[in-house]
């Protein structure tokens, strides 16, 4: 019989009463009313009220007690009377008579509240991490990325894939991030490097004869924090197919990812298949590559409108290169005066000169633009950016030629540089949806395919790899060879769920001669690619199947389903913001002794005084 207890603080119901129990766990409040003394103790498992009465010999031994010290407790469970039932707690119908009272551990001076939700700064709460996790809320969200993380594992097995780990200990791979080094002590002056994602490895396992693979890898990148963004570290689930396109990819994750979401969530979830939207539109139509779908509002291009009109700021700009993009929002007609200049000042806030717009009421056109426009260029104005906000994307084409519509509503406008402009028109674009309460309390899914290959590097004017540099090119070498590189398309794609990128993933290059040559397109010299990637180059000569797949984040998805906006959330012991461990002291420094081992010698920057 287990010494501590016989039941956990969580189980225990109205069909146990009469029945004498021993606890323990930590405890979480305690009341005094006077003759009566009450405790309610909680374990993992939950919570359960345990009381006692002034003629009790341990009556004082409970008064003395702490919050959080650790206690056993021995007593008879009793009914609740009807006025003290709480229906909240699964517990709540009964209560424990203390009869026996053992403190197993004492506590110091809490530094945070447990039991309530207190205005402790997220510094105090990473550096006394393990007793944050003692909270609820947090609590309860690693047991989600626990369950999920098992209900995925189960799915991929049953799919047929087999669970590989790759190494922690490899060379260092342009993957777009920094690398973690790690120093060599048998090696001197050489570094391995923490893998930022196992990609060469699960490639390799492909041409090893491994069908399917995956496993909840760890990654490592040395990249700044964001809020759906952990530094350092992270998980993800990584998976890579034999014989496969990118249609075979898409359907073998997409009922994975739907079923996590429907599983452990009550809200509604776009099914599969999921949309598929191309890298351009989508910087087009959402001003991002990463869309929120939830917000049915989209961006249209205006930019022919203006360019002969006798708006000179946008007719100007234009003739320099400018774009205009435009945003509709149906029913917008009906907001105060004040709305429309308080998102003139968020535009001001975000170093914009302002937020022209034009107003549609009926036959009434007003705004600061109107004046400027002809009747018809304020007509196709209202076509082109109105009609598209109210219909789903696979209509579009439906309406391109449509005329006579007259819809109500405000037209906000977007000029600038094309970058400049996208990611712009997206803010607002996100901002209207929610100002206006248009986004849906859902789970929207797709697909952003079709990405370019390559970019250009606006600091050095070179070609760089845009996103992959291990992916299939579309049209293979002849794009390769006769194409200007910028405009070849990659088999790569990303899942997008509510404006978080969830995975990145590719159909692979599994050719050698084509590996060199995008590779030379990207810089590299044929010697040093076989060099760098040695392993891979001298495996694709051996027969390499084709091959893909992808890596949706682990920490992404369960932010999203604990609906956290903050990924530390549901890290158990994430870094801060600025990649430091508060609660280990990491990263330290290390002894004279250390770095002699690794023939390491220290050149810090110099303080500021």
């Amino acid at each position: 019989m287990n010494t501590y207890r016989t039941h956990t603080c969580g189980e225990l119901r109205i069909n146990h009463v009469g029945t004498q129990v021993t606890l323990s766990g930590w405890v979480h409040k305690k009341r005094d009313h006077g003759n009566l003394l009450f405790i309610d103790l909680r374990d993992h498992y939950g919570i359960t009220q345990c009381v006692v009465d002034s003629g009790s010999e341990v009556f004082g031994e409970v008064e003395k007690i702490k919050h959080e010290c650790i206690v056993t407790v021995i007593g008879t469970i009793v009914e609740r009377e009807i006025a003290t039932i709480n229906n909240e707690n699964p517990t709540g119908q009964i209560e424990i008579r203390i009869e026996e009272f053992k403190v197993l551990s004492l506590v110091d001076n809490l530094p945070m509240a447990i039991s309530s939700i207190s205005d402790t700064s997220e510094e105090n709460r990473l550096k006394y991490r393990f007793l944050d996790l003692r909270r609820e809320k947090i609590h309860k969200n690693i047991v989600l990325r626990c369950n999920i993380i098992a209900s995925i594992r189960e799915k991929m097995r049953k799919a047929g894939f087999l669970e590989i780990s790759t190494p922690i200990l490899t060379a260092s791979s342009p993957e777009g991030a920094r690398d973690f080094l790690v120093p060599s002590r048998l090696h001197p002056g050489q570094f391995y490097a923490l893998p930022q994602a196992p990609q060469q490895f699960k490639q390799l396992l492909m041409v090893a004869g491994f069908d399917k693979y995956f496993q909840i890898a760890p990654c490592f990148r040395d990249e700044d924090s964001r809020a759906d963004r952990s530094p350092g570290e992270f998980y993800q689930l990584d998976f890579e197919m034999s014989f496969v396109t990118q249609d075979d990819v898409f359907s073998t994750i997409e009922p994975v990812i739907y079923e996590i979401f429907k599983e452990y969530t009550t809200k509604a979830v776009s099914s599969y298949p999921f949309r598929r939207i191309s890298y351009d539109y989508a910087l087009l139509r959402y001003g991002t590559d990463k869309p929120d779908l939830r917000n049915p509002l989209l961006i249209s291009e205006v930019k022919d409108i203006f360019e002969d009109s006798s708006f000179a700021a946008f007719a100007n700009a234009v003739k320099n290169g400018a774009v205009v993009r435009a945003i509709g929002v149906v029913g917008a007609e009906k907001q105060p005066r004040s709305f429309f200049d308080k998102l003139n000042d968020w535009a001001k806030d975000h170093e914009m000169p302002g937020l022209g717009y034009i107003i549609f009421n009926g036959e009434e056109v007003r705004g600061p633009i109107a004046k400027f426009l002809t009747s018809e260029q304020i007509y196709a104005v209202r076509e082109r950016a109105l009609a598209p906000s109210q219909i789903a994307i696979e209509q579009l084409e439906q309406w391109k030629n449509r005329v006579g519509m007259a819809y109500n509503g405000a037209v906000f406008f977007v000029c600038d540089q094309k970058k400049k402009a996208e990611k712009f028109s997206g803010l607002l674009r996100q901002k209207l949806g929610n100002d206006l309460n248009l986004c849906t309390d859902s789970f929207e899914f797709c697909w952003i395919v079709d990405f370019p290959m390559y970019e250009l590097n606006e600091d050095t004017g070179t070609i760089d790899f845009c996103h992959n540099p291990f992916s299939m090119p579309q049209g293979g070498m002849k794009a390769l060879l006769r194409e200007d590189p910028l405009d070849i398309k990659a088999y790569q794609y990303d899942i997008v769920c509510n404006g978080v990128e969830l995975s990145s993933g590719a159909i692979r290059n599994h050719e050698p001669d084509l590996m060199l040559k995008a590779f030379e397109i990207a810089g590299y010299d044929p010697e040093v690619t076989k060099e760098k990637f040695k392993g891979m180059f001298n495996a694709f000569r051996f027969g390499a199947p084709p091959h893909g797949g992808c890596a949706p984040g682990i920490d992404r998805i369960v932010m999203l389903i604990a609906e956290e906006p903050n990924i530390r959330e549901v890290i158990p012991f994430p870094l801060n913001q600025q990649a430091q461990d508060l609660m280990m002291n990491a990263p330290s420094n290390v002894s004279e002794k250390q770095l002699k081992e690794l023939h390491i010698k220290l050149n810090l920057p110099k303080k500021n005084v």
